[in-house]
């Protein structure tokens, strides 16, 4: 039996892009919802950079979004052995971790502002 007999092209690479895509989606609707509350909470002199977190937050959702279709392109590539290469790795898994420290320290210093004002 060859190694392209023991692959399944439609379950694990598929589900794994799924969760990246609802992982993508519940990104853009966190940022959604800092466009429309952040303005609102943070004082009247720094109310123009309550738009900044969720606009970020759309452009790294539409970055996911499309990084995991790479990677699931990728990866049955390598499987189907139409691809030589390696398997991605967790460079999209070490990107969400960025996103979200970067977020969690950007709602800290608004909670401080509106502590502080």
């Amino acid at each position: 039996m060859t190694d392209r007999a023991l692959f399944d092209p439609g379950l694990q690479p598929e589900r794994t892009e799924l969760a990246w895509r609802r992982t993508a989606l519940a990104v853009a609707i966190g940022s959604l919802l800092s466009l429309r509350v952040l303005p609102l909470a943070l004082p009247p002199s720094a109310e123009a950079w309550g738009f900044a977190p969720g606009l970020l937050g759309l452009l790294a959702a539409c970055g996911l979004w499309l990084a995991a279709r790479r990677r699931q392109l990728r990866v049955s590539a390598v499987l189907t052995g139409a691809s030589h290469g390696e398997a991605p790795g967790g460079g999209l898994l070490a990107a969400l971790t960025a996103l979200g420290t970067g977020f969690g320290v950007i709602a800290v210093v608004f909670v401080l502002v509106s502590v502080l004002s």
